[in-house]
């Protein structure tokens, strides 16, 4: 294999792929970018068994072949050199070798089989549809906040994206079981029938991360195991949870009469403010609602009290309720009008908080005890 590339075009797609890979591997060719050279271009691919990433980039091939090589090792190399520098890369005949040139610079770095490379992307895709990438990053922007972490309730690690019949809709839906985030678009051609998939949280941060600055369609392929997004010369092929994600819609309060509407960046600086006073995890924050008024008091026995009042609109009944403090932030975090919508029943039942500019996606919270 021989290959002249341009450095900032093989940068970038480093860049994507090896963000993969993990810094320890047991398997030591998981630690390593595949390059396949041929037909005027370099072909990256990285995987962790999980997910795979591959980019094509432009280039000279003056001998076809492929190779493996060590991906954080190539990446620094890369990143190190002037900007505008051309690249040699050059593959030993015993293959055991791959030689970088650049300008003055010689690098040589260990490579092993391309044969040993593992094949995610391997497989049938029987469903098929395009989104665009401006509403691919929305619906998870929307949700991932909601992502558990807890590695026991595996089928909640990640986004649930399905086929809503009743309203041509595509749903995408995250909880870790003290909130709930929804969002969805309408049904994109192809999507109709598509099974219910859990796409993993690792996933859905690389996908944002990819197709960060594309405007265009991403084309999602689906099959009971896998999913690819694939977009230009990028493709992102990973494994999905394989789990059951819980019947969600039965956590969905359908009769919350209490209207509460607040100013967003007033509400979330207030939480944020009275939070101080807590330092540990997952301290409620008390709202007392009533009138035009939302009194919000946090108490810790060990450092002290705070509170603050900010204006609402509220004509039901009084209600003292207590939130999480940081969830409470997160889906503010989510407003992308000046305000916000909570419905509440009373002070034990799930609040819906909704954005009144943005129909087609609701929060749910789960109230503490304060």
């Amino acid at each position: 294999m021989r290959v002249t590339i341009e450095r900032s075009a093989f940068l970038k797609a480093l860049t994507h792929v090896q963000s993969v890979v993990e810094r320890r591997n047991t398997i030591p060719i998981l630690s390593n970018v595949l390059l396949q050279a041929g037909d005027g271009q370099l072909k990256l691919t990285a995987t962790d068994l999980d997910i795979e990433i591959v980019e094509s980039v432009p280039a000279e091939v003056s001998k076809s072949g492929a190779t493996t090589v060590p991906a954080h090792m190539l990446y620094d190399i890369v990143r190190k050199l002037p900007d505008g520098a051309q690249l040699e890369l050059e593959q030993a005949g015993d293959g055991q070798r791959v030689s970088i040139f650049a300008g003055r610079s010689r690098f040589a770095l260990q490579a092993l089989p391309h044969e040993d490379f593992p094949d995610l992307a391997a497989g049938d895709f029987p469903h098929h549809f395009a989104i665009t990438a401006t509403d691919l990053k929305g619906l998870i922007e929307k949700t991932r906040f909601a992502i558990s972490t807890e590695e026991t309730r595996y089928y909640l690690n990640g986004i649930y994206f399905h086929d809503v019949a009743a309203g041509s809709l595509l749903r995408a839906v995250a909880t870790d079981g003290h909130r709930l985030a929804q969002a969805q678009i309408a049904r994109p051609d192809g999507a109709k029938g598509m099974p219910g998939v859990i796409v993993p949280r690792k996933t859905v941060l690389e996908v944002v991360k990819l197709f960060e600055g594309i405007d265009g369609a991403v084309e999602v392929s689906l099959s009971a195991a896998k999913v690819r997004f694939a977009a230009g010369d990028l493709v992102l092929t990973s494994k999905l949870i394989d789990g059951t994600f819980p019947d969600y819609e039965r956590v969905i309060p359908r009769n919350n009469d209490k209207k509460l509407e607040l100013d967003t960046r007033t509400f979330a600086q207030a939480v944020d403010r009275v939070s101080t006073i807590s330092q540990e995890k997952g301290r409620a924050v008390k709202l007392a609602i009533g009138g035009n008024k939302v009194v919000l008091t946090v108490n810790n026995p060990d450092s002290g009290s705070a509170e603050e009042e900010v204006a609402c609109s509220y004509d039901a009944d009084p209600l003292d309720i207590g939130f999480n403090s940081r969830y409470l932030m997160d889906v503010a975090g989510q407003m992308k009008s000046d305000g916000m919508e909570l419905h509440l029943a009373d002070a034990g039942s799930p609040t819906i908080v909704r954005d009144p500019t943005d129909e087609q996606a609701l929060y749910v919270l789960m109230p503490m005890r304060v």
